[in-house]
């Protein structure tokens, strides 16, 4: 996605370890929508629909705020991290799940956590950026504070889609092939003893 030129600061440029790390997290950053939007996609019609489309949203906004912080301060996108981050989502499509052709539970806890640790990665990203901020005027510390806030919600709303997820998976009445699904015992019709 293109930065609006009027975006541009013209001012000095970045250091450039900061334009590195800038660089990486928008190639984790890329990965991270698209897993997003993927897991919003495949639970459309589960109980966590609702949750995933308003993450994968929101993720997308994070990566084009992080885009217009580094037009802001003059770094350069690096298209060839753009593209690994985004074959390094592929590549972990490629997991094993206990499913040779379809999904499991385990492969929703498994992309739960991916999608949590790169939120936790992104928290830290808004911290850092509003330190550079304190010798950076071109940075907007208002904007990147209500960043670090989202992110807070959105490990909140992870941590609750993971532990669902995870007590469907576990729980004697979960039914294969149902990511996330809540079934009890008395939906399957056995009983198990505690």
């Amino acid at each position: 996605m293109a930065v609006p030129a009027s975006a541009r600061s013209g001012g000095a440029p970045a250091p450039r370890m900061l334009g590195i790390y800038l660089n990486d997290h928008l190639a984790g950053s890329t990965a991270g929508v698209r897993l997003a939007r993927r897991m919003a996609r495949e639970h459309r019609h589960s109980a966590f629909s609702g949750e995933l489309a308003k993450l994968a949203v929101e993720i997308a906004e994070d990566r084009r705020a992080l885009l217009w912080c580094m037009a802001s301060i003059d770094v350069p996108v690096r298209r060839y991290k753009i593209y690994g981050g985004l074959a390094g989502e592929l590549v972990s499509r490629v997991k094993p799940n206990g499913r040779l052709r379809r999904r499991s539970g385990l492969s929703t806890v498994l992309e739960l956590e991916a999608l949590r640790l790169g939120v936790e990665g992104k928290a830290l990203l808004w911290r850092t950026l509003l330190a550079t901020a304190v010798h950076e005027p071109r940075l907007d510390t208002g904007r990147l504070a209500e960043l670090l806030d989202r992110a807070g919600q959105q490990l909140t709303t992870l941590d609750s889609l993971h532990s669902r997820a995870v007590s469907a998976l576990v729980s004697p009445g979960h039914r294969p092939g149902v990511p996330g699904s809540e079934a009890g015992t008395a939906a399957s019709g056995r009983r198990h003893p505690s």
